[in-house]
């Protein structure tokens, strides 16, 4: 034992008790993590209203109340900034799909007999409701022959019974 201290002593390091380093700056840092990515999550299942289809889900590891260690806080950290980037990823899909249905309403619009019997919802370019604008033919088949198209645009949702 004292061939031991004099060897520590002798290399100019003093012997450290085995206690284990303060995790408390690393959990407050991953619970600040994982606290401003499920706003991120949040905001865009707001900004993402109404569409449907899209999954915001927070999962948890476990039901029961404990004192998580560094390495669950990681995973369900990762786990979060996963979902988030999934998510706006689908949002970016859906936002380019709806634009591009919405300029598909404006062509249909100058130039309906280009598009016809083409029908384009509110649920294609994201808003709620039951509009939705349909190329058909002016005066049924007599207009289909002449080549005589319009778009009719209709009143919205049909009274419920």
């Amino acid at each position: 034992m004292i061939d031991l201290l004099e060897r520590s002593s002798a290399a100019g390091q003093p012997l450290q008790p085995g206690t284990a380093p303060d995790e408390r700056p690393a959990r407050r840092a991953l619970h600040r993590q994982i606290e401003r990515l499920e706003r991120d999550l949040a905001r865009l299942f707001a900004a993402s209203w109404p569409r449907k289809g899209l999954e915001f889900g927070v999962d948890h590891p476990s039901s029961r109340p404990r004192i998580r260690d560094l390495g669950e806080l990681e995973r369900i950290r990762d786990a979060l900034a996963e979902r988030v980037e999934d998510a706006r990823r689908d949002l970016r899909e859906r936002h380019a799909v709806e634009d591009a249905n919405r300029r598909l309403i404006d062509d249909m619009l100058s130039a309906p007999e280009d598009y016809r019997w083409v029908r384009v919802g509110n649920a294609d370019i994201g808003e709620p409701g039951c509009h939705h604008w349909h190329v058909v033919p002016r005066w049924g088949p007599i207009g289909m022959f002449a080549n005589w198209w319009r778009v009719k645009i209709s009143s919205g949702c049909p009274l419920a019974t």
